[in-house]
């Protein structure tokens, strides 16, 4: 770790955090905090991937489905119309778009073979953004000034590490760049995203084994093929799978490369100094004997 104790942490001139877990426990909330302050660069990830790695991609999806409809193809054969994405920090939607659902076409799904094409491209497009970490940590003080960094990343960073392979190039890099901070859901946070996935399930990324299987497990409980799967239905079937799937993966990732905060800490904190006194905090409680 770049901080080994509180005192450095406390000390440094320069603080880079990296923020992991699962979406919706705070990372996003500390982010702008923190970047509402003055003095902390915002890093946000999928920003990075919708507008730099995956933006033609999210594009080109939105024309060809314009390109159905006469009156629009006929404008975009002329370039007298322009279609692109309007992403923002606060608005990620077209990557989830993009991304999708495996299902009947009928409705709102797409074959298996498309789904898990764009979850390879997603993967790329995320350990891409993810390394460029370092790059930008150097473009915010050099270009911008700001003495302090932060980089809020998804939930789905544990998908494509092996946090107890102490060589891993992405966590390697990583930690090298920042002080890794897991922010960590108790069984009642768990439950509440649960409940919102299922009142608002959107897209989400696997890694190829486990996306395999559950696709696998789904279609053989429900004994049904795949043109009948409702999309919809099979993202929350995957989905309380998934946070058992990454719970140990962000547990080692902590415990190996970083520590963690809990997400009712997250929550409280309302400042950059009651930032910095959770991660020291944090650091203090790495070194506690168990």
């Amino acid at each position: 770790m770049i901080y080994d104790t509180a005192a450095d942490w406390t000390a440094a001139a320069q603080k880079r955090v990296l923020l992991f877990g699962m979406s919706g426990l705070g990372k996003t909330h500390l982010s702008q905090l923190l970047r509402d302050s003055g003095a902390w660069f915002h890093y946000s990830i999928d920003y990075r991937i919708g507008t730099r790695y995956m933006g033609e991609r999210i594009a080109d999806n939105a024309k060809r489905e314009a390109m159905k409809v006469p009156f629009l193809r006929e404008l975009l054969m002329t370039d007298s119309i322009y279609i692109g994405s309007n992403i923002t920090f606060h608005n990620l939607s077209p990557v989830s778009t993009y991304l999708g659902k495996p299902g009947s076409p009928d409705k709102g799904g797409m074959e298996m073979t498309e789904y898990t094409r764009r979850q390879a491209q997603f993967r790329e497009a995320e350990e891409r953004a993810l390394m460029d970490t370092g790059y930008f940590i150097e473009r915010a003080e050099a270009l911008y000034g700001y003495p302090h960094f932060i980089c809020d990343t998804g939930g789905s960073i544990c998908e494509w590490v092996d946090p107890e392979d102490m060589a891993d190039p992405l966590l390697t890099e990583l930690s090298r760049q920042c002080l890794m901070v897991w922010i960590e859901g108790s069984e009642a946070h768990t439950a509440e995203l649960i409940r919102r996935f299922d009142k608002a399930p959107k897209p989400m990324s696997y890694r190829p084994d486990f996306l395999a299987r559950v696709w696998a497990e789904y279609l053989s409980e429900n004994n049904i093929s795949e043109a009948d799967v409702d999309p919809d239905a099979f993202i929350r079937f995957t989905y309380s799978k998934a946070l058992a799937h990454r719970q140990p993966l962000y547990e080692a990732m902590a415990q190996n490369w970083g520590v963690s905060i809990t997400a009712d800490e997250a929550k409280a904190v309302n400042s950059e100094e009651a930032f910095n006194q959770l991660i020291a905090h944090a650091l203090e409680r790495k070194h506690q004997p168990t």
